[in-house]
């Protein structure tokens, strides 16, 4: 069995970890670590966990299990991994943004992969540390990769992508409290969200030299959970030979769907699915992603990770039922 931690227990994001490992057919949970909520239950704070009362948070670390996820605010991760040792053989995935870009991913004695699957699946099978990606650049890569990959970005892309408040972590700030939130949007951070990083050196992986501009317009929506993101650029394809692409890309990725019919967001929210529509019109390309921002975006991939690391089929621990309508 692998024997895992998380750290940061309390969060959004560790919540799903925990739903997901507390079924998951090869691993135990070794230790919950929580400085705010240490030794009170985990059902206290995640109240869905009910059948689960004898899971309590802790202060302690087991510096000896097999994984760690690391569930703590970007930043948080290097300062944790600076004050807390873990054994060399332990796989240490993180989902802050701290080892995600390539002048990051090198820290001390430990080397970071990027965790995202359908770009670098045979890397993260070799990897000892995983930098999850994150979840906006989750949604919107796996819209564009499939076109650098066939080096066929010619020109600038246009993104709009609307998340749920759960992306903004559980703290209470001004834009996350139901009052603000509910029956409202607003953008931020246009054209210089911390995202952009990641998608770039992923994009420019595939497609050395591309020197378009990802003008992305993130929004905060009135919903709890998941990402809409819609991106256009130019392209001389049609749109059978568009989807055919899409498709031939996706192939082998079991979690990324490329729909031939208009998509909504509630067919992934409680998923580890992406799901992609491919559109031409006129001149330009429209690709539509949607993920769950807490799942595909986050906890799922990482469980995803996890996965590969050890040599199991990347889909165990992962098949969510979604939500009905």
């Amino acid at each position: 069995m692998i024997q895992v931690g998380i750290i940061g227990s309390a969060g959004y994001v560790a919540g799903e970890l925990i739903r997901s490992l507390v079924h998951h057919p090869n691993v135990t949970i070794d230790f919950l670590y929580s400085q705010s909520q240490h030794g009170q239950k985990v059902l206290d704070t995640h109240q869905d966990l009910i059948t689960y009362p004898d899971l309590l948070f802790t202060n302690k670390i087991n510096p000896n299990v097999d994984v760690v996820f690391l569930c703590l605010g970007h930043g948080n991760s290097t300062k944790f991994l600076n004050e807390n040792k873990f054994a060399q053989a332990t796989k240490i995935i993180d989902l802050s943004n701290d080892f995600r870009l390539h002048d990051d991913a090198d820290f001390e004695d430990k080397s970071f992969v990027y965790g995202l699957v359908e770009l670098n699946k045979e890397k993260i099978k070799k990897a000892s540390n995983i930098a999850n990606p994150g979840c906006f650049a989750t949604a919107i890569q796996l819209g564009l990769l499939p076109l650098a990959d066939k080096k066929l970005l010619h020109d600038d892309v246009h993104i709009n992508a609307i998340t749920g408040s759960t992306g903004a972590g559980q703290s209470l700030s001004a834009t996350t409290h139901f009052s603000w939130r509910n029956n409202n949007m607003s953008i931020y951070k246009a054209f210089n969200h911390q995202h952009l990083g990641e998608i770039h050196e992923s994009v420019s992986s595939l497609q050395e030299g591309y020197q378009g501009q990802l003008n992305f317009l993130p929004v905060r929506g009135d919903f709890t959970r998941g990402i809409f993101a819609s991106m256009y650029t130019k392209s001389d394809l049609s749109e059978e030979e568009l989807v055919a692409l899409y498709e031939e890309y996706y192939a082998d990725a079991p979690f990324t769907f490329i729909s031939k019919s208009a998509i909504n967001l509630k067919q992934v929210v409680n998923t580890n699915n992406c799901i992609i529509q491919v559109q031409k019109i006129e001149d330009k390309v429209l690709i539509t992603s949607i993920i769950d921002n807490l799942i595909k975006g986050a906890a799922g991939q990482a469980i995803q990770n996890m996965n590969l690391i050890h040599d199991l089929d990347e889909t165990t621990g992962l098949q969510f039922k979604g939500i009905a309508f």
